[in-house]
């Protein structure tokens, strides 16, 4: 497989991690506690699946080669 679309998959999956903290930081500063946790953890779950797709695509490059 082509290193571009795994290259932007994981990118923008940690984007979008990234604008769910962002939207947990406003809702925290806005009063909206209730919803805080959920969207963190929302966002948490994006960071470690952007992980886990480099950790695969690197793995999976290491695996051809040999």
């Amino acid at each position: 497989m082509s290193k571009a679309p795994f290259a932007a998959l994981p990118s923008a999956i940690a984007a979008l991690g990234t604008a769910l903290a962002f939207l947990a930081a406003e809702l925290r500063a806005d009063g909206y506690e209730q919803y805080v946790e959920s969207v963190s953890s929302a966002a948490a779950v994006m960071f470690v699946t952007a992980g886990l797709v480099v950790m695969t695509w690197v793995r999976d490059g290491q695996a051809r080669s040999d």
